[in-house]
């Protein structure tokens, strides 16, 4: 269990790194994921052109949510000694708020492939958003380890 909240926390740091302007790697994780999900979901130049702009949209507005978490939780880490009960409540409030929209914007998103993509590569792009995410945590750890990253070759 701590193992796999360790995974989603780390998840999430990376999401947010990745996306953040200032990753001097941006444009080669960009194309590596490009690369990536292409591949894994064999998508035709046609697929590819609807593609990219929802997914694209969608992992903007995911990102989105994400931030408004970690300002959430960075806020019950450094406040709540002197937070009240309603303030700490509403708080809690606030962030089952963004689970739903979360939850509200992933079925927005596959209801939106429906129309893009087929439905075998609609269920690949699920197994290769978990199998992207692996990649990166591994390239993170090995990196912590000081092994080389293939991504920055």
């Amino acid at each position: 269990m701590k193992r796999g909240v360790l995974i989603l926390i780390a998840l999430m740091i990376l999401s947010v790194s990745f996306v953040s302007a200032q990753n001097p790697n941006r444009e080669r994780l960009n194309s590596y994921r490009i690369a990536f999900f292409t591949q894994k979901l064999d998508l035709s130049p046609r697929e590819a052109e609807k593609f990219w702009p929802a997914y694209n949209e969608y992992q903007e507005k995911k990102n989105s949510i994400q931030m408004e978490r970690m300002q959430i939780n960075r806020s019950v880490n450094q406040e709540s000694a002197s937070m009240s009960d309603k303030e700490m409540l509403d708080l809690g409030d606030k962030y089952i708020g963004l689970e739903i929209r979360e939850a509200a914007l992933s079925q927005e998103f596959y209801n939106n492939m429906k129309g893009i993509l087929p439905p075998v590569k609609i269920l690949r792009y699920f197994q290769a958003e978990n199998q992207y995410k692996l990649v990166l945590l591994n390239q993170l750890q090995d990196k912590r380890q000081g092994k080389p990253n293939p991504v920055q070759r």
